[in-house]
């Protein structure tokens, strides 16, 4: 066990590590939280910004983020529950423990409040924890993940309907786990190679490295717990017509084929001190797609 400033650093050299080299100036750990022990990797010193990342991804989505925002602050990206090295709980896959786990995160770094960035998921998990846990958060960022009533409003839609209609195909245990691993992991190749046009963002080896994450025993049945944990129920405990007061960045790719723009309409009644950036020529990763305007419109924002 080693300690870094206030955190306790629950890693052994028995401890799993990435194979690739990780982005420079970072380091890797483990952390308890929440009853959880999660893997991450972290950089910089300064006040504390949490990065959680999407489906089917890992720590790993946020590695143009890591370095830029280290020079500021001290950056944190998990691998969430069940993800890549993180534990594969059986259970505590509801959008409320979701955000609790980030509360003990927040909680195991030593702070009392943090930043938190989402994409995707973890943009449904910031989301929540914006809603339950404001006293813990300073800043929040989401990256193409829709607020919690509005995604409510637009699956009445036949547009979002159809856009999300592999979340449907996801509740199905066992058999979309089969497709999804058939061929090695060809869907995720496929998709990520689908999002790479017309501008190519991804390489061979990042892909790999993502095929590599979600194919760790019982990290794909975790991640996809996710979506049959997400109930009209669950969302509905999350109080989603609370008004969030701390300061807020939404960041959207608009070419995004799984979250329509749409889901930005009628935002700003749910969040009282708004900004929104849109990208046209982005898909759903604009963290990753066009990273130095994200970059800059983080570094803008939090500082």
């Amino acid at each position: 066990m080693t300690r870094n400033d206030t955190t306790t650093i629950l890693t052994t050299s028995a401890d799993p590590r990435e194979s690739f080299p990780l982005p420079e100036g970072c380091v890797e750990g483990y952390i308890e939280t929440n009853g959880i022990r999660l893997h991450y990797v972290s950089a910089g010193e300064g006040p504390l910004v949490l990065l959680l990342h999407g489906f089917p991804d890992f720590w790993y989505s946020w590695r143009y983020q890591l370095p830029a925002l280290a020079e500021r602050f001290r950056v944190v990206a998990p691998d969430l529950r069940g993800y890549n090295l993180s534990a594969k709980s059986a259970t505590g896959y509801d959008i409320a423990t979701l955000a609790a786990d980030v509360r003990g995160l927040v909680a195991a770094f030593g702070e009392r409040q943090a930043d938190i960035i989402g994409h995707d998921w973890g943009g449904g998990i910031a989301w929540a924890f914006a809603l339950r846990h404001p006293d813990a958060l300073r800043r929040l960022v989401i990256v193409n993940a829709p607020h919690p009533a509005l995604m409510l409003r637009e699956l009445r839609h036949p547009g979002q309907l159809i856009r999300s209609l592999y979340m449907g195909f996801f509740q199905l245990r066992g058999i979309a786990e089969r497709a999804i691993m058939r061929d090695d992991y060809a869907v995720i190749r496929r998709t990520f190679r689908a999002a790479d046009r017309p501008h190519a963002w991804l390489t061979d080896t990042d892909i790999q490295r993502i095929v590599d994450a979600i194919s760790r025993p019982g990290a794909l049945t975790c991640a996809l717990e996710y979506y049959r944990q997400l109930r009209p129920a669950n969302l509905g405990l999350l109080s989603p017509a609370r008004v969030i007061t701390s300061p807020t960045l939404v960041l959207w790719g608009e070419l995004d084929p799984y979250l329509g723009p749409q889901l930005l309409d009628g935002l700003a009644p749910f969040v009282s001190d708004l900004r929104i950036r849109r990208f046209p020529t982005s898909g759903h990763w604009p963290h990753q797609q066009e990273f130095l305007r994200v970059n800059e419109s983080l570094l803008a924002f939090l500082s």
